[in-house]
């Protein structure tokens, strides 16, 4: 079973690699202001994970430049998702408000509507 999902995780990542979605041209005015927006997120992934990739190819067609967290190969990011996310289940994005209140959003459907709504 671990080799499947090594083979798979691979085919996955070479897939991703080869039909990756090209990010919108913008000024480097508009491009500077949606990086101050997008500062204070940061997406919790496994990088084989195809529900992480659908999420990271989302942020790629939109251009946000989101900060990843490997919290497969980081145990300090796993542990952290797991302390104030309160559960290890990636994709994760965890979401700083202005007023400092964190929030974590789990499913992927969700934050890529998430992103949408709020990017669009």
């Amino acid at each position: 079973m671990t080799l499947i999902r090594f083979l798979l995780g691979r085919i996955i990542l070479a897939l991703d690699f080869i039909f990756t979605p090209r990010s919108p041209k913008r000024s480097p005015e508009q491009q500077q202001l949606l990086d101050q927006q997008t500062a204070k997120l940061a997406l919790y992934q496994f990088q084989a994970c195809p529900f992480c990739v659908k999420v990271r190819r989302a942020i790629k067609r939109q251009g946000l430049h989101i900060q990843t967290r490997d919290a497969k190969g980081d145990s300090g990011y796993r542990s952290e998702l797991e302390a104030e996310g309160g559960r290890i289940k990636v994709p994760c994005l965890r979401i700083e408000t202005e007023q400092g209140d964190i929030r974590w959003m789990y499913e992927s459907s969700e934050i890529i509507s998430y992103l949408e709504q709020r990017f669009a």
